[in-house]
């Protein structure tokens, strides 16, 4: 399992890092990212706290760990400023929370996190085409997740990202220990889904993918 998105004591998850990887790495994660939640306020101190876990987990465990943001909520006017902050201050993912049916994110934040060159676009809601299209375009990352209060639209963020071509990774979203999953676990959600084996495949292969560009650079 890769997964790009969880949240840690720093925003509003339950386990401090050190414990969320730990229990990650027992259900045989290859990867994790810790994306805690953030806007201009905290970004600086929650990106630090995400760098320095990362750097001190990854001497002594075999699981890879990486730093990253989720930029949630925000004015549109502030994205692309935040993304670069992030990206300069060491972060190796940068999430955008996205359009989801169950919150009041600002319209339009789903095409601005893809024209500021975010690596995941998350639980983008009512995914346009358009706006689908342009993540094909610019290499962006769609998000299919497992976290119950945005997982409503998965099967038509599916279909829309998959017409035009864009990228779908799986992620759980983590708050508390009982969202993390397995292989076995991640395949069969996704089943759940109509997804096919060769589907599934190529979903789990584009979290391979990412992160390897992101241990390289």
């Amino acid at each position: 399992m890769i997964d790009f998105h969880t949240h840690t004591i720093f925003s509003d998850g339950e386990l401090i890092p050190s414990e969320l990887v730990r229990r990650a790495l027992v259900k045989g994660y290859e990867a994790i990212a810790l994306t805690d939640h953030v806007d201009s306020s905290n970004i600086d101190f929650v990106l630090a706290r995400a760098v320095k876990a990362a750097r001190e987990l990854n001497k002594y465990w075999a699981i890879k760990v990486l730093p990253g943001v989720e930029i949630s909520h925000v004015p549109l006017e502030q994205m692309e400023k935040l993304v670069k902050f992030a990206r300069k201050n060491g972060a190796k993912i940068v999430i955008v929370h996205g359009e989801t049916t169950m919150e009041p994110v600002l319209p339009g934040t789903n095409r601005k996190a893809i024209e500021s060159g975010a690596d995941i676009l998350a639980h983008p809601g009512h995914l346009s085409k358009s706006d689908a299209k342009l993540a094909a375009r610019k290499g962006v990352y769609i998000e299919i997740t497992t976290r119950k209060n945005h997982r409503g639209t998965n099967k038509e963020v599916i279909k829309t990202a998959t017409e035009a071509g864009a990228k779908l990774i799986l992620n759980t979203d983590t708050h508390s220990d009982k969202d993390i999953i397995d292989d076995k676990k991640a395949a069969s959600f996704l089943r759940g889904l109509g997804v096919s084996r060769d589907g599934i495949k190529k979903i789990f292969a584009n979290s391979k993918e990412l992160l390897k560009i992101k241990k390289s650079t």
